[in-house]
């Protein structure tokens, strides 16, 4: 077994975490079998696309047709990425908020992630 690291070595970790940029963007998780897609933006996409997989391997995924879809088809018939991520900001108080809708707007459109090509909602 390892050593435990020092409570200041793990504060020093724990702060160089929070300081470093998180991927803003849309992501999308794609069904490789039916092509039907899941589309929406994350201030921090890798923990967003993490919650999804947790979700989706627990049964709690809040998106009831991919939900069926993963335990129809198994988690190796879908793809989940990053699709558009936006520059990380250099002003401190910069809120992405608005720009990750604008993003999100646009990706929608694009990719029409509805009905039978997707599990997003209108």
């Amino acid at each position: 077994m390892g050593t435990k690291p020092s409570k200041e070595s793990r504060k020093s970790l724990v702060d160089e975490y929070k300081r470093t940029p998180k991927d803003m963007g849309v992501y999308r998780i794609r069904n490789t079998v039916n092509g039907k897609c899941f589309v929406a933006s994350s201030k921090d996409v890798r923990a967003r696309l993490n919650r999804h997989r947790m979700d989706l391997k627990t049964n709690s995924e809040r998106v009831r047709g991919l939900q069926e879809d993963w335990n129809a088809f198994g988690a190796e018939a879908f793809e989940l990425e990053a699709v558009d991520l936006l520059e990380p900001p250099e002003d401190d108080d910069y809120d992405p908020t608005e720009d990750l809708e604008v993003l999100e707007k646009l990706w929608l459109d694009k990719l029409e992630p509805y009905g039978d090509n997707g599990y997003n909602v209108r």
